[in-house]
């Protein structure tokens, strides 16, 4: 065998398979189909006379030889990828984050300024939408989620206990002093919403009302019109910390009554880009912001 007659694009092929654990997964980034994968493995599996892969019906798995092959090609690929970062037009700073709609509005954004002066390099292009962002086609860096990821083999990083407790503007405050005072009032409902009165009524030993105010699709809406004094939602402390610090909202029941809290948002980062020095600087502010373990 000799290594030197080895077409580099059947070791390409393989480091995309190995990485992402599925050839269905390198095709997509590489642009081929799955069975050209398949078929560069086999040549490549040829040529140094060892299999590289566990296969089954379900799927593949690198081998112990295959495993000590990547760890060699994908130090090589990854600085391969920092080069062209390098010297492309993508300059070395830019970040394509991805992110749920309110907490980009009502977290992220008001953030963008001290993100700036921690890290000047930073040039962040942000989207936001309900969509997971797409990493197969090399779109987005990163992705900040509401709810459960729902890809596998990426980066996953909890951002931390979020607190869901009524929210309404000082004047309404005043008249509710424990769970039963909401029973009166308009209660907002938030469609997209994993907490939903049903589920806070319950942990306060009550039975949620019908139906009987206004419906939003995100949370940022439903903050807004809580704001302007429409009725109480129900949303999280985290999301609404702006309105909370400047007394646009206030929490009547936060302390005398049962909260939900839960972990509503994680940050996603692919395999593809978690070498990337401003991925990994945006990850540590992002732990330190949260007060959470990083990626």
């Amino acid at each position: 065998m000799t290594t030197q007659k080895i077409p580099i694009s059947l070791v390409r092929s393989f480091e995309a398979a190995g990485r992402t654990g599925s050839f269905k997964a390198a095709s997509l980034e590489l642009g081929l189909s799955p069975s050209a994968i398949s078929h560069s493995v086999r040549r490549l599996e040829n040529f140094l006379g060892t299999a590289l892969f566990e296969r089954n019906g379900r799927g593949i798995r690198l081998n112990p030889d295959g495993e000590e092959l990547l760890r060699h090609v994908g130090g090589a690929f990854d600085s391969i990828r920092h080069g062209f970062e390098v010297v492309s037009t993508r300059t070395p700073g830019l970040l394509r984050l991805h992110c749920a709609p309110s907490f980009a509005a009502q977290w992220l954004t008001p953030r963008l300024p001290r993100l700036v002066d921690d890290i000047p390099e930073i040039d962040v292009r942000l989207s936001a939408d309900t969509d997971y962002a797409s990493f197969e086609t090399d779109e987005f860096d990163a992705d900040i989620v509401y709810g459960q990821p729902q890809q596998t083999g990426n980066i996953v990083m909890p951002l931390g206990e979020e607190v869901v407790t009524p929210l309404c503007a000082p004047a309404l405050a005043g008249t509710i002093t424990k769970p039963e005072d909401l029973l009166a009032h308009s209660l907002i409902e938030s469609d997209n919403k994993q907490i939903r009165w049903s589920h806070w009524f319950s942990a306060n030993g009550l039975d949620a009302p019908p139906p009987n105010g206004s419906r939003f699709d995100r949370s940022f809406l439903a903050i807004a019109f809580a704001v302007d004094g429409m009725g109480v939602a129900l949303e999280s402390t985290t999301l609404a910390e702006r309105e909370l610090e400047n007394g646009r909202l206030v929490a009547p029941l936060l302390g005398r009554s049962e909260s939900v809290c839960y972990i509503g948002h994680h940050l996603v980062i692919p395999q593809s880009t978690r070498q990337r020095q401003i991925v990994r600087r945006f990850s540590a502010w992002m732990s330190r912001e949260r007060g959470v373990d990083a990626a």
